[in-house]
């Protein structure tokens, strides 16, 4: 389905450049640059933001004290953070 008009960006799209490790966007802004893009509207921010949290979820991430500084998958930002990275 298609999540961003503007950028014509799926779901998909979005939850395949998802991928543990450094690189791996965890704010929207993120996001649109992995996917060669950037913000337009900012109507989809909240829907990218519910599919990064739900990918997080289904993979049962969840780090320890010892490994959140370093993690790269700690924690989805939120709405009051805004969209910007």
């Amino acid at each position: 389905m298609i999540v961003c008009s503007c950028n014509v960006l799926s779901d998909g799209a979005v939850r395949a450049c998802l991928q543990d490790g450094p690189a791996c966007p965890r704010t929207p802004a993120q996001v649109y640059a992995c996917l060669g893009c950037s913000p337009k509207c900012g109507r989809c921010a909240r829907t990218i933001r519910s599919i990064m949290q739900k990918a997080l979820d289904e993979a049962g991430h969840s780090c320890s004290s010892a490994c959140a500084s370093s993690c790269t998958l700690v924690k989805v930002q939120t709405a009051e953070e805004g969209i910007a990275a």
